[in-house]
């Protein structure tokens, strides 16, 4: 005789089957549809001239235009997890910063909806902390007949998240790679060439104390190694963010901590 099971225990294992199977499948459907809108909470880098992001949302018809032109391929399309945003353009800076390599944030000029833009519409509010002082000067372009971005907010502001790792306040200096060897992200460095970006790995530093934020950041005085004076009267250095910020991201890249100590905060404005 065989072991098989009788035919009505073998119908009543199907359905048993079928039933665990359709559980299973109207629970990774439900996670489907929850886990893009708890990830899409995750606030994104948005690219120079992003209206706010509720707009921004409303206007970017996820064409992707903006990556097309991007030079150092800084601007990446959102995944699924982006929930309502997914599609939609944005900076992951630790990874490759905006280094305005195209001179002109090409990606505004790329934009077909004005989803990305120069300076908004007189109807749409400015958040608080947005708006810059005056137009910041492109490092690259200082010595030119017109050495400003036509920006009139900026996307974030740079904070020194992490102080007690900052090499530059415990006086130390860096000699190597930043990120390593393997690191693919790209800048553009005036020493080198001033208009064509190269690989952070092909250029090492050596520095007695610390600046990397402060050597690649693009925009004139937007951050600086300060002499700060503490409550008990000693002194140490410290990178110090200033108004000109606009949230570019190449300090958050640069840094050779890990993880960063400064990062760029998205869509976080100025505040003294």
């Amino acid at each position: 005789m065989s072991g098989a099971a009788p035919p009505g225990r073998r119908q009543s294992r199907r359905r048993i089957l079928r039933t665990l199977l359709l559980a299973g499948g109207v629970f990774g459907a439900s996670m489907s549809g929850y886990l893009p809108l708890a990830y899409a909470k995750k606030e994104r880098l948005r690219p120079p001239g992003a209206l706010d992001e509720k707009d921004f949302l409303a206007s970017c018809i996820k064409c992707g235009q903006c990556v097309q032109v991007c030079p150092v391929q800084a601007i990446k399309l959102a995944d699924l997890v982006d929930g309502f945003g997914v599609g939609t353009p944005h900076i992951e800076a630790r990874e490759q910063a905006c280094d305005f390599s195209c001179d002109v944030a090409q990606c505004i000029l790329a934009c077909p909806t004005g989803a990305l833009v120069y300076e908004k519409p007189e109807f749409m509010s400015v958040r608080p902390g947005a708006p810059l002082a005056e137009k910041p000067t492109l490092l690259a372009k200082e010595h030119d007949a017109e050495p400003t971005l036509n920006l009139k907010e900026r996307i974030g502001v740079a904070r020194l998240t992490r102080p007690e790792g900052c090499l530059a306040r415990q006086g130390k200096g860096f000699k190597g790679q930043a990120r390593g060897p393997q690191f693919q992200g790209r800048l553009r460095y005036l020493s080198v060439n001033r208009r064509t970006p190269i690989k952070v790995a092909d250029h090492p530093y050596d520095t007695a104390l610390c600046d990397l934020c402060v050597q690649v950041c693009p925009i004139k005085d937007a951050i600086a190694i300060e002499t700060i004076t503490a409550s008990d009267g000693s002194q140490y250095q410290s990178p110090v963010v200033h108004e000109q910020c606009i949230g570019c991201g190449a300090c958050e890249m640069i840094c050779p901590t890990e993880p960063a100590c400064i990062e760029v905060m998205p869509g976080q404005g100025w505040h003294t």
